[in-house]
């Protein structure tokens, strides 16, 4: 829990009474390469903060083709976040990549979180504004930039990943072929 109360101090300062309250809200999980946090048609009942592990956020369209939405690692949130706010069933996929360590925070308990502690609130909002701008960035870096382009952002944003992660992902992720992957690579190293 130490690692979540540094997370959380990162926005808010929280006394140890407060911490003390803010982390009866969080269930610890240990998450297998391969197992799914959400899976489509499943009800969204946890956001998730990662501890540690990279987790694949992905919708599957009609013809069955993934759609990579995000990929999460250390200190990120993430969810469906329609189906966990709205209390829909979920329409993406998350799963771990690696082995992995999650905190688990169900809707409820957040809107507790944020009546009993106003700064929580705060701290939340901060969170899930940096999440929203990170996806606009991620929708206009699709529609304006080169493959290329978006290949060294990948790689500038998320350096750590970028070993972790296999190619035909990250492939997916920039919505680039293996092929053209493999090219971007060889030229940027």
């Amino acid at each position: 829990m130490d690692k979540l109360r540094q997370h959380i101090e990162e926005v808010i300062a929280v006394t140890d009474e407060e911490f003390e309250h803010i982390k009866t809200f969080f269930t610890p999980r240990r998450v297998k390469k391969h197992q799914y946090l959400i899976q489509d048609g499943d009800q969204a009942n946890f956001e998730y903060l990662i501890m540690a592990g990279i987790f694949r956020m992905f919708y599957l369209d009609d013809d069955g083709k993934e759609h990579i939405v995000q990929f999460a690692g250390e200190n990120w949130w993430m969810s469906d976040y329609q189906a966990y706010f709205y209390q829909k069933q979920a329409r993406l996929n998350i799963v771990c990549m690696e082995d992995g360590e999650v905190l688990c925070m169900k809707l409820q308990g957040r809107e507790t979180l944020a009546a009993d502690l106003h700064k929580m609130e705060h701290f939340f909002r901060v969170k899930l504004t940096r999440g929203y701008v990170a996806q606009q960035q991620r929708i206009i870096s699709l529609l304006s930039s080169t493959p290329q382009q978006r290949y060294e952002e990948f790689n500038h944003l998320y350096p750590h990943m970028t070993q972790k992660i296999p190619k035909k992902y990250i492939a997916e992720y920039l919505g680039v072929s293996r092929e053209t992957l493999s090219r971007l690579y060889s030229t940027h190293k």
